[in-house]
């Protein structure tokens, strides 16, 4: 059974290569076309996954050589290098610079896939290659999403990158939820989700958290597993939500998307 680290290399290659195919037929107007991703155009999203690309790639290069990551103004001087780059070098500048990232990962050992720590500069410490390379896909995955999304408003979150992040939720939620906007109002939802199945409890409150399956919810999400990844990081619009999405109880669809407006 291949390991955590594993099964996210391939959903980044894999990833890699439907979205560089798709990046491949688009013409110049398509580039400045609205993405997914609030007041940016396609081509920026392209930026933003090739800029990333570059300063991970940084950061796992560090880790083999058992140094500390670049620092200083390194993020910063990578960031504005791409922003200074037209909508055509965002493209072919993305698709280079994620090959490098994947092959990279490609290129570790089963050792190195279990034994390495990369320093991604932001975390209190190093961590292994199937978090780093998970942390990637998440990024990746909602971020392609915002690419295909602006020619395709039925565009979903990749099969298989999707039960790979479903878990990592979670963790996200004290730090991404906005609870101040129910104002006040206390609810606890069943969360019901397929494809694949998962079910938890949302306590909506003073903080927003996952728990266990409450045996007495106030109401009850039932979604998709992908749609629920992309309500939780604000990409679940009206125009974006599947039919078979429901909210019963006290708080509303409207509710939980100002709860999780994306960052």
């Amino acid at each position: 059974m291949s390991s955590i680290a594993d099964q996210t290399i391939a959903a980044l290659r894999s990833g890699h290569d439907a979205l560089a195919a798709f990046v491949g037929k688009l013409g110049p107007d398509d580039l400045t076309r609205p993405s997914g991703a609030s007041d940016w155009q396609v081509s920026q999203v392209l930026s933003h996954l090739g800029s990333g690309a570059e300063i991970n790639l940084a950061a796992l290069r560090a880790a083999q050589a058992g140094d500390p990551p670049p620092g200083g103004d390194f993020n910063p001087s990578v960031w504005a290098r791409w922003d200074a780059m037209p909508p055509a070098e965002h493209a072919s500048g993305f698709l280079e610079a994620n090959e490098r990232l994947v092959e990279a990962y490609e290129a570790l050992d089963p050792s190195a896939r279990a034994d390495l720590r990369i320093d991604l500069g932001f975390l209190p410490e190093p961590v292994d290659v199937a978090t780093a390379a998970r942390m990637r896909l998440s990024e990746f995955a909602l971020h392609r999403w915002d690419v295909e999304v602006g020619f395709d408003p039925a565009a979903t979150v990749s099969d298989d990158a999707v039960p790979l992040l479903l878990d990592q939720v979670g963790a996200m939620l004290a730090w991404t939820g906005r609870p101040d906007v129910l104002a006040g109002r206390h609810a606890l939802l069943a969360v019901r989700l397929h494809d694949p199945d998962r079910t938890y409890g949302l306590q909506l409150g003073d903080r927003v958290e996952l728990t266990g399956a409450p045996e007495r919810p106030d109401g009850e999400l039932t979604a998709p597993a992908e749609a629920w990844l992309r309500l939780t990081v604000g990409r679940l619009g009206p125009q974006y939500t599947p039919e078979d999405v429901r909210v019963t109880g006290p708080v509303s669809l409207d509710d939980l998307r100002g709860v999780f407006p994306g960052f």
